[in-house]
């Protein structure tokens, strides 16, 4: 289980001579999803596959990882929704970001470290872009470090959140490389919401379509 997941309920090849002529895989495909009330539209980078799909009562979560499993993992993508928490004025896209930050804190208090990269908006919609990360997962059994990048989006009833985390050998302390990871913000764009439109189905072509 990953740390956020607690709190919450690229592939790309060269060839040389013959080989060049043969077309590249694409380095990203992008997912769409209906999550409650409205469609989730994001990148997905090539390599990362669904193992995990689950909604429990008003909280939905998938987790998709790079030939692994969801226990055993090095790198994972997580998108969840908690339904009807967008009408609760008490919360924004900063204050989840900082609850997930928060349940890095808790699982590491010794060597965590946390950034925001601020507010932002994907389409119409309010986000917050964040950094946690932990030096030594104090409840694993191998004190492994992880980081993760949180995405939090406000929707027309619902929150969103986008998480890609990445796992390494222990460390003093969580270390959070910022070029590195706003890279990999962009490559989970674009991200956007979509309503859901009466008798439309997969491939969304109204939420492809969309700027």
């Amino acid at each position: 289980m990953t740390t956020a997941k607690a709190l919450m309920a690229a592939l790309g090849a060269l060839f040389a001579s013959a080989a060049s002529a043969q077309p590249q895989a694409p380095t990203a495909f992008t997912t769409i999803s209906p999550v409650f009330g409205q469609l989730v539209a994001f990148s997905m980078p090539s390599g990362f596959v669904v193992v995990s799909e689950t909604a429990n009562g008003p909280n939905y979560i998938r987790e998709a990882v790079k030939g692994e499993t969801v226990d055993r993992w090095t790198e994972m993508i997580t998108l969840t929704g908690v339904k009807g928490l967008a009408g609760n004025p008490k919360v924004s896209p900063e204050n989840v970001a900082g609850s997930i930050a928060g349940g890095f804190k808790a699982a590491c208090p010794d060597s965590f470290t946390a950034t925001g990269f601020g507010a932002t908006k994907f389409g119409d919609q309010d986000a917050y872009v964040a950094m946690a990360s932990c030096g030594r997962v104090e409840s694993s059994a191998d004190k492994h470090s992880e980081t993760a990048l949180v995405v939090t989006v406000k929707g027309s009833a619902d929150y969103y959140t986008l998480q890609w985390a990445e796992r390494g050998p222990s460390a003093g302390k969580g270390a959070i490389d910022e070029a590195k990871w706003q890279a990999r913000l962009r490559q989970l764009q674009p991200i956007r919401l979509c309503p859901i439109l009466p008798g439309e189905r997969a491939p969304y072509p109204s939420c492809v379509s969309k700027n």
